[in-house]
């Protein structure tokens, strides 16, 4: 269930968007003009929440998922964005690198596709990156091109990042309390400001978290070990077939994953499959003869009771739920 709220301030040059959700797809899909998809990885019931406060020429973000996911997809075109872990039950596994300290996650102009861990909260900031290279030119700055067009996890000079933190907490804490505030133009002319200054002050300081030759060959294997689990939508492979691909032992496989994604290969590959079952369920709702059982199979699941046990831990439903859940809203 998703519980929303827009709440337009004063002329539209600003809005706030508050919203909940039981329902991970819901979740995404509730995201504002942001485009990303997230599998639920480990298992359980979700609760997700996301706060989006919309200035003229920034958007401020505060995102909380109970439980691991994956997230891929896109912010926007042309998009430059800076996301600050604020708590989690583990570490931000982006790119082979997890975030740390005066780490930041900066995503400029990309593709985004990250594992959060449960109980996650993350704050940020998203822009046009043709916003930022505008404020860069007139302020004579010399922006990390070595990241641009990339998901990163990137070093910043502890001192901005740090005064960042407390501009996102205090904006939230805004939200929570006097959100009226954000009624005034000045008052958010001098936010927008504040923060562009910060980013100005970051950006110059900026260089990629350099994971190692080793970490950066890991990354590789699971790369192409998801393509392959992605990317076989028609027949789901085994885990054997995913192995024999990528010349690696399931031991090996397991160690990049663990490092990589903070969970073993066996678990998400089978996470992948459950959430494809899902939204299959959910897609099917309107089909009077929907099997169960047919879509299951399509997905590799071939001892039902099994399958059946595994959803239900997964998604804290059985499969039936969900198809009836579906069928009620056709």
């Amino acid at each position: 269930m998703v519980l929303s709220a827009t709440l337009p301030i004063q002329d539209s040059a600003a809005s706030l968007l508050q919203v909940s959700s039981t329902d991970v797809d819901e979740h995404c899909a509730s995201l504002g003009r942001w485009h990303l998809s997230y599998d639920q990885i480990s298992a359980g019931a979700f609760q997700g929440s996301f706060t989006q406060l919309s200035l003229p020429r920034v958007e401020v973000f505060r995102e909380i998922t109970s439980q691991q996911v994956r997230q891929y997809g896109q912010l926007g075109a042309d998009s430059f964005g800076i996301g600050l872990p604020w708590d989690g039950d583990g570490e931000v596994n982006c790119n082979g690198a997890s975030v740390a300290g005066a780490q930041v996650i900066a995503c400029i102009d990309a593709e985004v596709d990250m594992c959060t861990p449960k109980a996650f909260e993350l704050r940020g900031i998203v822009a046009s990156a043709a916003l930022i290279e505008e404020l860069a030119a007139c302020l004579d700055i010399a922006l990390p091109r070595s990241v641009w067009h990339q998901l990163r996890v990137i070093e910043m000079a502890e001192a901005p990042v740090a005064r960042l933190r407390a501009h996102l907490a205090a904006i939230h804490e805004t939200i929570t309390t006097a959100p009226a505030l954000f009624d005034d133009p000045a008052a958010r002319q001098a936010l927008e400001d504040a923060l562009l200054v910060e980013i100005m002050d970051m950006l110059p300081t900026a260089r990629p978290s350099d994971p190692g030759r080793s970490a950066a060959a890991r990354k590789r294997t699971v790369d192409r070990a998801r393509a392959l689990m992605h990317g076989s939508a028609d027949r789901s492979l085994s885990l054997l077939e995913v192995c024999k691909a990528v010349g690696a032992s399931p031991r090996k496989l397991g160690y990049c994953f663990q490092e990589v994604l903070g969970t073993s290969p066996m678990h998400y590959w089978r996470a992948m499959r459950l959430n494809r079952v899902r939204r299959d369920l959910k897609r099917a709702g309107g089909a009077a003869e929907t099997s169960i059982y047919d879509i299951a199979v399509q997905h590799g699941f071939w001892h039902f009771s099994q399958f059946s046990l595994d959803y239900k831990r997964h998604f804290s439903e059985k499969p039936s739920e969900t198809l009836r859940r579906a069928r009620l809203a056709a």
